[in-house]
């Protein structure tokens, strides 16, 4: 468990500074549940609200172990992939970094991709909104966990790089609750918070960057430690 602490840090690290982006996309559907900033709406729309993001890191959570089994069986079949993923891992989560702090759509070939699922998945919530119960709003979030999305799909990858299903659901549910805090807060009308986090979405972004230099840093010194190592044989073999 402790080689998946770095991805689950990073990928909570990912979700919350990266909510800018979220924000972007789902505060639509999030601002369903906002009525007004009075203590009785909020009480009433909270457990709506949670509900909602709850159904949503689910289905993020489903998705990051579908791809880390594909990876765990990809991993298996080619052991010298092992390395290369581990490296790529690290890469991820740089260009996460990089499309939260200039909004580079790095990742839209994997949305247009993913818009296919969403298609058939999106006459769905129609009849899901709006939510008035705690199992619609839930219903509602698993079918939006699936909505086409860069920077999730970044973290899907992030997720496919453990090649282990546990590993991935659980670096999805680590970015799933990241995006949470700003999430919740919007559904409940806090519309400052969203102009706060679109504003600071360079530092966020670039913060993003950090983790995946960190990231990469613990495979580069593995593989460095692991070169030296064989380097001081060969000498000692002379």
């Amino acid at each position: 468990m402790s080689e998946f602490l770095p991805l689950l840090a990073a990928a909570f690290g990912a979700g919350l500074l990266g909510s800018a982006h979220c924000l972007g996309m789902c505060a639509g559907i999030s601002g369903l549940f906002a009525v007004g900033a009075t203590v009785a709406s909020i009480k009433t729309q909270l457990p709506l609200a949670i509900a909602y993001n709850v159904g949503r890191v689910l289905s993020y959570a489903f998705l990051g172990i579908m791809v880390a089994a594909l990876g765990g069986a990809a991993v298996s079949a080619i052991p010298s992939l092992t390395g290369p993923v581990r490296l790529a891992s690290g890469l991820l989560i740089v260009i996460i970094g990089l499309q939260v702090a200039f909004n580079w759509r790095l990742l839209t070939p994997l949305e247009k991709v993913g818009a296919v699922i969403w298609n058939r998945l999106a006459p769905h919530a129609k009849g899901l909104i709006p939510a008035t119960s705690i199992a619609s709003a839930a219903g509602l979030g698993l079918i939006w966990g699936w909505l086409p999305c860069g920077l999730v799909y970044g973290a899907l990858l992030l997720a496919a790089t453990t090649a282990d299903p546990v590993g991935g659901g659980l670096v999805m549910i680590a970015f799933g609750l990241g995006t949470m805090p700003a999430m919740i807060a919007t559904g409940l009308g806090a519309a400052k918070l969203s102009a706060f986090m679109t504003r600071n979405r360079l530092g966020a972004g670039l913060l993003i960057v950090v983790l995946g230099v960190a990231t990469l840093a613990m495979p580069l010194s593995r593989i460095l430690a692991e070169d030296a190592h064989i380097h001081n044989a060969e000498n000692t073999r002379k």
